[in-house]
C-alpha cells in the first residue's frame, strides 16, 4: 500500500517544502506544490495538464499568466487572515514574484478544459462555522463548487481547528458514485501553530485494508485515496490548519460525501450545544 502519511521533508523539491504529483501519490487527478520564494525571487511554473490555485500561506506575491497580472496581498500566516488567491489554467506559463518572500501553495488537479486566469478576492471567500462544542471548526470555502465555479476539476478549501477541538468529524468518505457521494481523491496539508505543535489524523476503510492513526506536525501531508477520514484533532495548545485538495472523475465538480453510519448520530447532538466562540478564527480583515 502507498504510504499515506508524508511527513515534512519527505516530499521536498530543492528549497520547496512539497512536490506531490499524481504519480508519486499513486493516483490520477490530485496534486499539491508548496513553493518557498526568497525575498526578491521570481519563479516560472509550467502548469502542463494541471489547473491550480495560487494560495499564499505566508507573504505576498504577484502572479502573471496569459498576459494577466494579479497582485496577491496574502497574509502573515494561515492563522492571521483569510487570503486572496488566483486561479491559473492548464497549459500555462505562470510567473510568481515576491518582494519580501513567500510560502505559497498550489493545489492542483489534472483536467481537460482550459479556462482563463482569474483573481479571487479575500472579501468574497465565505467563512463558515461548522459543528458545535469541541467539534467546532472554521471552514474557509475559497475554491468549492457553489462558491468558485471557475474550475474544471479542482476543489479546495481551508479549515482551522482551535486547539483541543475535533474536525473532519463525523468520519466521512467519497470513494464511490452513490446517492450521497462522488469519487474524489483528497489531500490534507497541515500547518500547526506553536513550536513543536502536533495533532492527530485518522483514515480507515470498512474492509480494514486502510487503518491509519498518525500524529501530524507542521508541514505534513496526508493522502486519502479512499475510505473514511476523520477526525483531525488539534492537541491542546496547538491550533491546527489544513488545506484540503480534492479532484476526481466526475463530470461536474462536487465535494459530496457520506458519513460513517456508525458515527453520523453525532451531528444531531450539535443542536443542543453552543458553537465554540473562538470560531471563526479569521476573516478577510484579519484575526477575529
Amino acid at each position: 500500500m502507498v504510504n499515506l502519511h508524508r511527513p515534512l521533508g519527505t516530499l521536498i523539491d530543492g528549497v520547496d517544502p512539497v512536490l506531490l504529483t499524481p504519480q508519486n501519490a499513486g493516483w490520477t487527478y490530485t496534486g499539491l506544490r508548496v513553493l518557498r520564494l526568497a525575498p526578491g525571487e521570481r519563479r516560472v511554473i509550467d502548469t502542463g495538464e494541471f489547473e491550480a490555485f495560487v494560495l499564499p500561506l505566508s507573504g505576498a506575491c504577484e502572479v502573471a499568466a496569459d498576459d494577466q497580472l494579479f497582485t496577491l496581498t496574502g497574509r502573515d500566516s494561515v492563522f492571521s487572515r483569510v487570503t486572496d488567491f488566483a486561479y491559473v489554467p492548464r497549459d500555462a506559463t505562470v510567473e510568481l514574484s515576491t518582494v519580501d518572500g513567500i510560502d505559497v501553495a498550489l493545489p492542483m488537479a489534472r483536467c481537460t478544459r482550459r479556462l482563463t486566469p482569474r483573481y479571487g478576492p479575500a472579501e468574497g471567500v465565505p467563512v463558515e462555522v461548522r459543528g458545535a462544542g469541541n467539534a467546532t471548526r472554521q471552514v474557509t470555502s475559497f475554491g468549492v463548487p457553489g462558491v468558485w465555479e471557475h474550475a474544471d476539476k479542482l476543489n479546495a478549501c481551508e479549515l482551522i481547528t482551535p486547539d483541543g477541538n475535533w474536525s473532519s468529524y463525523p468520519p466521512h468518505k467519497h470513494d464511490e458514485a452513490s446517492e450521497c457521494e462522488v469519487v474524489n481523491e483528497e489531500i490534507y496539508y497541515f500547518r500547526i501553530a506553536g513550536r513543536d505543535g502536533f495533532g492527530f489524523h485518522r483514515t480507515y476503510t470498512a474492509d480494514g485494508e486502510i487503518d491509519v492513526d498518525v500524529a501530524v506536525r507542521d508541514g505534513d501531508v496526508f493522502l486519502v485515496p479512499r475510505g473514511y477520514h476523520g477526525p483531525c484533532v488539534a492537541a491542546p495548545g496547538y491550533p491546527m490548519y489544513y488545506l484540503n485538495v480534492l479532484a476526481g472523475p466526475a463530470k461536474e465538480r462536487s465535494m459530496a460525501f457520506c458519513d460513517d453510519p456508525s458515527h453520523t448520530w453525532v451531528r444531531d447532538t450539535w443542536a443542543t450545544q453552543e458553537p465554540d466562540p473562538r470560531c471563526p478564527v479569521t476573516t478577510a480583515e484579519g484575526v477575529r
